[in-house]
C-alpha cells in the first residue's frame, strides 16, 4: 500500500500468469485468472493502482477486469482504515468460487442445451411422420441422435447438480489433500 511501486516477486508472476493461462483456456479473459492470482497471493489487500502496477496493466482494464471479478464473487471489495480509495482481496476459499461458476455459467449451458435439444426433439419429431420414406428415415436417426445428446446433458446436470450439492460442505479438505499430494518439480 503506500507511495511505494509495487512489483511482483518472480514467483507471483509466474503463478499470475499460470492462472491468467487457465483462465482463459476456461473461456474467461487471462487478465481476470492474472488480478485473481496478485491478490490471492498477496497478504494485504491491494488497491487499483496496486495491480496495475503490479501487472503493468492500463488503469482501464484493471477497472474493469476487477468490476468482472466482482460480479462474479472471486474478489471483494474491503475497506483500508485511514485510506479513501477502494481496496480489493481474493476468494480463498477456492471450491466456493469454483462453484459459484459452475453453477451460474456451466449450469446454466447445460441447461440451455437441454431446452434446445428437447425443442429440437419435437421438431423432428413431428417429420417422423412424413409420407417421405427419406424424410422418415433421416427425422428417425435424427431423433434418436438428439435423443442421446439429451440423455448426456441431462446426466451431465445431474451430475453437475450432485457435485453442488455435496461437493460445496466437505470439498476444501480435499482439495488441500489433493493439493499436498502433486509432486514437486524436485519429484520428476
Amino acid at each position: 500500500m503506500g507511495k511505494e511501486k509495487r512489483t511482483l516477486e518472480p514467483a507471483e508472476a509466474a503463478v499470475s500468469d499460470v492462472v491468467g493461462k487457465l483462465i482463459e483456456f476456461w473461456g474467461f479473459k487471462r487478465n481476470m485468472g492474472r488480478i485473481w492470482a496478485v491478490l490471492y497471493l498477496s497478504p494485504d489487500p491491494l488497491s487499483a493502482e496496486d495491480l496495475r502496477q503490479s501487472l503493468k496493466l492500463s488503469s482501464g482494464a484493471v477497472s474493469m477486469t476487477v468490476n468482472e471479478l466482482l460480479r462474479w464473487g472471486v474478489v471483494r471489495k474491503v475497506w483500508v482504515q485511514g485510506e479513501r480509495k477502494d481496496f480489493y482481496t481474493a476468494e480463498v476459499q477456492l471450491w466456493r468460487m469454483i462453484s459459484r461458476v459452475f453453477n451460474e455459467r456451466e449450469k446454466s449451458e447445460i441447461v440451455m442445451a437441454i431446452e434446445a435439444f428437447e425443442e429440437a426433439l419435437a421438431e423432428v419429431s413431428k417429420l417422423r411422420h412424413s409420407s417421405d420414406a427419406k424424410t422418415r428415415a433421416r427425422a428417425e436417426l435424427q431423433y434418436e441422435r438428439i435423443k442421446q445428446l439429451l440423455e448426456l446433458a441431462k446426466l451431465g446436470k445431474r451430475l453437475l447438480d450432485t457435485l453442488l450439492a455435496t461437493a460445496k460442505i466437505d470439498a476444501e479438505p480435499l482439495v488441500r489433500f489433493l493439493l499436498r499430494q502433486q509432486p514437486s518439480s524436485s519429484d520428476t
